[in-house]
């Protein structure tokens, strides 16, 4: 018999080995938060299977999402991303990257990790939704607006609430996996 799995991935092996081994699972390291809140932001206004076509493309334009290494980039670089076919060329999202690399360093030198700030809005434990159907997720939510405002405070761009809950999704600070999905109980 086949495992049930959350509707919004089927038909895609790319979505389906994501949804199987990564979304949803409650991620604490800064590295990784980092990557998802990149990816999650060249996202806006896309879908969520086109960055993960490109993923390994943006790890290779990005430094491998080293946010130490993003936040020196000079216009130089920032032109070469430009003109970078792999990955989502919008400059206004590529200079974002940069000035969030900053911010995201700036939360750490404050809070000792972005983990410990992200997560405190949680407690430091993920929200577990009941969610019969996938579609019945909302786009997001008033910790998720308090989380966006925060980051918009603190420097951050393209961190919309929208944003902000797909990333909550992504690193596992929401649960939204179906209830009959066999990933459910294991994240």
């Amino acid at each position: 018999m086949k495992e049930h799995k959350c509707g919004w991935c089927i038909g895609d092996p790319l979505y389906e080995a994501y949804h199987d081994t990564e979304w949803g699972v409650p991620i604490f390291d800064d590295d990784s938060l980092f990557e998802f809140l990149i990816l999650e932001t060249f996202q806006a206004g896309l879908s969520w299977i086109t960055i993960l076509k490109k993923r390994e493309n943006f790890k290779k334009a990005f430094h491998n999402f080293d946010y130490k290494a993003i936040a020196e980039y000079n216009q130089d670089k920032i032109d070469d991303l430009l003109q970078d076919a792999g990955i989502i060329r919008n400059k206004l999202k590529i200079n974002a990257t940069v000035s969030n690399a900053k911010a995201f360093i700036e939360i750490q030198k404050e809070f000792d990790s972005f983990s410990k700030y992200i997560w405190g809005f949680t407690n430091g434990k993920p929200i577990k939704n009941s969610l019969k159907n996938s579609k019945d997720a909302p786009a997001n939510t008033p910790l998720s607006d308090s989380i966006s405002r925060d980051l918009k405070k603190r420097g951050f761009k393209f961190v919309g609430s929208t944003v902000i809950y797909a990333h909550m999704q992504a690193t596992g600070m929401v649960n939204d996996h179906e209830v009959g999905c066999f990933r459910y109980n294991e994240v």
